[in-house]
């Protein structure tokens, strides 16, 4: 799974790293959304994921990774117990900017027991603040991998992923 908030680059990382073209349910923002989906630090977005975005990755012979990723709006969020169900673990994709928008999906993965990494999305190639300093603000435990990502870029998105997967395996190790 792939979550956050609204517009934080959930569709762009699904696609950067996915081996086929993506399936992406994105929707053109009307003005219905004026009011609702607070558009200030990402003036030109013109377009939302309304369902889900779907791709896939190889990461050996025998072992695929299928990426979901969610819509940001608290509006679509009853689809992420269905999302959910079967996954590994899940990427909580945060842009700095805007902090208090990935809380939800921080308390969600927390309550499904699910394994997660955060990954610090760099807008505009830039990350503001130091790895630790996301974490003390986030309030996430030593043992959640924070890691600094591109979602724009393949090898970037790629470690994130990997990352996890060695998350969620030692997770279940430390389970059995």
């Amino acid at each position: 799974m792939v979550a956050g908030g609204f517009g934080v680059g959930k569709t762009t990382f699904v696609g950067a790293v996915s081996e086929i073209d993506p399936l992406t349910t994105e929707a053109v923002m009307t003005a219905a959304s004026h009011g609702v989906d607070d558009l200030t630090v990402i003036p030109d977005k013109i377009a939302t994921t309304v369902a889900m975005d779907f791709g896939r990755i190889s990461l050996a012979q025998d072992l695929i990774l299928y990426l979901f990723g969610t819509p940001g709006q608290n509006r679509f969020w009853f689809m992420w117990d269905d999302l959910c169900r079967g996954a590994i673990g899940a990427v909580v994709l945060v842009d700095t900017r805007r902090l208090a928008d990935c809380f939800s999906a921080i308390d969600y993965f927390d309550d499904a027991r699910l394994p997660y990494v955060i990954g610090v999305n760099a807008f505009h190639g830039q990350q503001p603040h130091a790895v630790e300093d996301v974490r003390e603000a986030l309030a996430v435990p030593a043992h959640v991998p924070v890691l600094p990502c591109d979602a724009r870029d393949r090898d970037s998105v790629k470690a994130v992923l990997i990352q996890l997967v060695r998350h969620a395996i030692s997770n279940v190790a430390v389970q059995a």
